[in-house]
């Protein structure tokens, strides 16, 4: 008996998700408690993998704001400003001990939307959230919720 093998031709290997384990995860960082716990959960999981940490703030776009005169632009920039500051230091102690690679982002826009953004845009493999801390996300659902619904990427969620 002989076997016949017919070679199909295959598509050209483009981008997957989760095949080899993550390449980039991506952390959602606001400044809360929870998002910081977020962020330090996503580098353990970068440096095991040896993947890219992208840390990434959205900073939120509010129009009211904006009518009322108030200067969110200039706020949000310094909240960032802020993480970078705090991510950096952080980095810097554990340096020689726990080394990561890591970028820091800004996306504008509402946080799930500027999440799934990010998250398409940098290729995340991964998304790490922190558990929301408002009582209304329980009625309503809250960016970790909708991320999970969104079924594109696995979704960790820190309380």
């Amino acid at each position: 008996m002989t076997e016949q093998h017919q070679e199909r031709e295959r598509p050209a290997p483009g981008f997957e998700r989760g095949t080899d384990g993550p390449k980039v995860i991506v952390a959602g960082v606001d400044g809360s408690e929870s998002s910081m716990r977020a962020a330090a959960y996503a580098a353990g999981l970068a440096r095991r993998q040896r993947a890219l940490l992208a840390l990434v703030y959205v900073q939120p776009v509010m129009s009211t704001g904006a009518a009322l005169g108030a200067p969110v632009a200039e706020t949000t920039d310094e909240i960032a400003e802020e993480l970078v500051q705090q991510i950096r230091e952080a980095s810097e102690r554990l340096k020689g001990i726990f080394e990561v690679r890591w970028e820091f982002h800004t996306f504008r826009g509402d946080p799930y939307n500027g999440l799934v953004k990010a998250a398409g845009e940098l290729k995340a493999d991964a998304v790490v959230v922190g558990a929301s801390e408002k009582a209304g996300h329980r009625i309503i659902g809250s960016v970790a919720i909708r991320l999970v619904k969104a079924g594109r990427w696995p979704v960790t969620v820190v309380p």
